[in-house]
């Protein structure tokens, strides 16, 4: 009932044009979210699918039907913001009923909706309370309740957690993909947190400058980034990217120092390529290459280490408690069957 199809969707200020042609399908029930960078188009693409923006080019439909031309109150969605917009003269209960007041809903149908809600979300105890006496993960959830009450076929949510502090975000995070997985209804869901869209979303859309760099689970994109982009923007630490060329199966950093990649795929030639290393795929081996310890981090249960190696510096992330200190030099090993290889002229993916 709520899939959601975008094609060929562009959009123009004057001269200016910000989306490029952009095509996704959002399967009913899936939870979908838009990632990328700041100026990426993402917000831009929400109020689109909203009806917030015009469309300059393409087609917008949501369960089968073309809203191009529809007001956003005709479109049956409901739209939680990064600012709560909560109205302060009125109670949370007052809050969440009143665009099913405007929308003459019966008065019971009303309490029963708005009464779901709250046990939904945990806002019981709050409902005759005024916004000022809330928290500020309690009114990102009164803005969640007043869109839930009117059971749209699609919720649009845009950087909803960007006010809120580090542990409230976590705690958010967990109750809104919570709550989806009760509900049921399509979401479409824009942040340029990477690790938000890796913890809740069924796929994640990797937008930069306007274009669509990859569609994926999230561990599709963790595991198999179509290029630079993806591969340097998903992940925490971010990927270890290393300009060099490739002779035979052997790839060689620009100071000459080589590591063995293993056996290729047919069809990759010598050349310039960029190697690609997640901080946890390196390991420690006193008889592998050896690097300087530049930084050392301790979190608890792993320790994130900068290593210079051929004159680049490198981040691991390791399980053993490291003893070194910075200047020393420990011996580190590649698992060629955890590399990544991407053409140094496009930057496409070519091995893993």
């Amino acid at each position: 009932m709520g899939a959601v199809t975008i094609r060929d969707v562009r959009k123009n200020y004057g001269s200016l044009e910000v989306l490029h042609g952009v095509n996704i399908d959002i399967n009913d029930g899936e939870f979908v979210i838009l990632v990328g960078p700041s100026g990426c188009g993402k917000s831009t693409l929400l109020r689109m699918i909203a009806g917030l923006e015009d469309i300059t080019g393409g087609e917008i439909a949501i369960a089968g039907n073309v809203v191009n031309d529809l007001a956003p109150k005709d479109r049956d969605i409901a739209m939680v913001f990064q600012s709560y917009a909560l109205y302060p003269h009125m109670t949370v209960e007052e809050n969440m009923a009143f665009s099913l007041k405007l929308g003459r809903v019966p008065r019971d149908e009303i309490k029963q909706r708005v009464a779901s809600a709250a046990t939904v979300l945990g806002l019981e105890p709050y409902l005759q309370r005024y916004p000022r006496h809330l928290s500020g993960g309690q009114r990102q959830r009164v803005a969640m309740g007043r869109a839930i009450v009117r059971s749209p076929q699609l919720f649009l949510f845009d950087e909803p957690l960007s006010n809120l502090d580090a542990k409230l975000r976590v705690q958010m995070r967990s109750e809104i993909k919570l709550n989806h997985q009760r509900l049921k209804t399509t979401t479409v869901y824009v942040t340029h947190d990477q690790i938000e869209a890796m913890t809740m979303a069924d796929r994640i859309v990797v937008m930069h400058a306007g274009n669509i760099e990859q569609i994926g689970t999230p561990l599709e994109l963790y595991d198999y980034p179509a290029n630079l982009f993806v591969a340097g923007f998903i992940g925490s630490p971010a990927m270890n990217i290393i300009a060099g060329s490739l002779a035979g199966s052997a790839f060689r950093f620009p100071d000459g120092t080589t590591i063995d990649l293993g056996a290729l795929p047919a069809g990759v030639e010598d050349g310039p390529m960029t190697l690609g290393v997640r901080p946890e795929h390196l390991r420690l081996d006193p008889a592998g290459t050896m690097a300087e310890v530049v930084v050392v981090e301790p979190t608890g249960s792993e320790t994130q280490v900068t290593l210079n190696l051929g004159g680049h510096d490198l981040v691991g992330v390791f399980r053993e408690r490291i003893r070194a200190q910075p200047g020393e030099r420990i011996g580190i090993a590649f698992d060629s069957s955890l590399l990544h290889l991407f053409d140094g002229g496009t930057g496409s993916r070519i091995i893993r």
